[in-house]
């Protein structure tokens, strides 16, 4: 089964990565538009130095002696140029260039205007009609630094503000959705037996129709139930008296019959009305174990309760049961005294009467209230051992019997919140039927 997500994770991480998608792409189209930008405040500005330039460069050459001779122009201090410039006459002879000018970088003869080779960025233009011509150079190296380091001043807040912003929508989808996790906690806090209506304040409008739909499912579900336990156990005690009646004349029938077919008959009578009334007695703890209470208010101890219940079918069964009880005084828990009473009734009596009728009945309790009934016998097969707690199942067909004994047991323990385990063979042995059940332990 496919674990379901958190939709407090899920609106985080969709609401951060959609802003974080926003925002990346509002970062490149600003990017775009700043190294447009920037292209053009380069543009301008080669062209600004190219028309400053000119004029001193046209009067420095007029005042020369030897006006065609090239002249390297000296700097005040040695730095690496951005922009490098060359003065060139019309045929293309070098008249005057800047001290870490290469030639090599531009064209054979000198034009006018914006050209671009594949390192650099030029710009040309000329004087004294078209007879001295300058051409700035400028790296696109460096273009391309001014648009990195733009790139990285819009990308440099996203980094922050992806786990600030991740932490702020977490907490305000939990502080929105704050209702519906009380929704579920309410839920998870619930017993098996408790159908009553679940009420959250303020729910979200999306939910609160699911929460009402649930409510009016449970009460629902309430109903047939209290309808079904009302009738099981109103039917169970309807029948006592008038089958308690009917076989104490089947017994004194029975006993004045003469011998012959009429006392076959009349034994035959009282053997079903006896199972009858065991049935009968059956539905009724079925009653009580689904009509709840059945955990007790105060801690229970289980020893003396084990003890006596151990002591009063051992008077029946001829000493047939063994029990083991731990070396501490008390094991408290907080299941009903009734409902321990009736899944141990249950569990002795499933193991005397599909056990083994020459070995006893193992029953032992540990300090951790782990309930172990062990009874010998042949292995159960695990296609029949996974369906022996659902009820009218017996494991031997030819043994009489209601088969709701491991029935209601697991109705006990799962209305305690405990847990139950068949395992066949026993542990630690090659044949037999054990049953074990985790009570709750009462909190010390």
């Amino acid at each position: 089964m496919k674990s379901s997500s958190s939709l407090q994770k899920r609106l985080g991480l969709g609401l951060t990565l959609g802003m974080t998608l926003l925002w990346l792409g509002a970062t490149v189209g600003a990017w775009l538009v700043v190294q447009h930008e920037l292209n053009e405040a380069f543009d301008s500005a080669l062209e600004e130095t190219a028309q400053r330039i000119l004029p001193l460069a046209v009067l420095e050459i007029s005042n020369r002696e030897e006006p065609r001779e090239a002249q390297h122009v000296a700097t005040l201090k040695m730095h690496n140029e951005y922009l490098t410039y060359l003065v060139r006459d019309a045929s293309g002879k070098i008249l005057m260039q800047s001290h870490d000018a290469n030639p090599k970088i531009f064209s054979k003869r000198p034009t006018e205007g914006f050209s671009t080779s594949q390192k650099y960025r030029l710009y040309g233009a000329s004087a004294l009609r078209q007879t001295l011509f300058i051409e700035i150079a400028e790296p696109l190296g460096h273009r391309r630094e001014a648009a990195r380091e733009a790139l990285f001043a819009l990308l440099l807040p996203l980094f922050l503000l992806i786990p600030v912003s991740l932490l702020g929508t977490w907490l305000f989808v939990r502080f929105s959705l704050r209702s519906v996790l009380a929704y579920r906690r309410a839920i998870e806090a619930r017993g098996v037996g408790d159908l009553s209506p679940i009420k959250v304040a303020r729910l979200p409008a999306e939910i609160d129709p699911v929460a009402e739909a649930v409510n009016h499912l449970l009460e629902r579900l309430r109903n047939a139930l209290e309808a079904e336990r009302s009738f099981t156990a109103n039917s169970a005690h309807e029948l006592r008296t008038p089958l308690a009646s009917t076989l104490a004349q089947i017994q004194r029938l029975h006993h004045e019959a003469p011998e012959g077919p009429l006392r076959v008959r009349a034994q035959k009578i009282e053997n079903a009305l006896r199972e009858l009334s065991r049935l009968s007695e059956k539905l009724m703890q079925l009653a009580k174990a689904e009509g709840g209470g059945l955990l007790s208010e105060t801690p229970q101890d289980l020893i003396p309760l084990l003890a006596h219940g151990v002591d009063e079918w051992n008077q029946h069964s001829g000493q047939r049961i063994v029990l083991q009880l731990p070396s501490q005084a008390s094991v408290y828990s907080t299941i009903d005294p009734d409902a321990f009473g009736i899944l141990l009734r249950n569990l002795i009596e499933n193991a005397l009467k599909y056990g083994a009728t020459d070995q006893p009945v193992q029953v032992s309790l540990t300090e951790q209230a782990q309930l172990r009934v062990v009874n010998s016998g042949p292995v159960v097969p695990e296609s029949v051992l996974e369906h022996l707690t659902e009820r009218f199942v017996r494991g031997h067909s030819e043994i009489s019997g209601s088969g709701l004994g491991l029935a209601i047991a697991k109705t006990i323990v799962q209305g305690v919140n405990a847990r139950m385990k068949l395992l066949s063979p026993a542990t630690g042995r090659q044949d037999g039927f054990e049953v074990c059940v985790w009570l709750p332990l009462a909190p010390s």
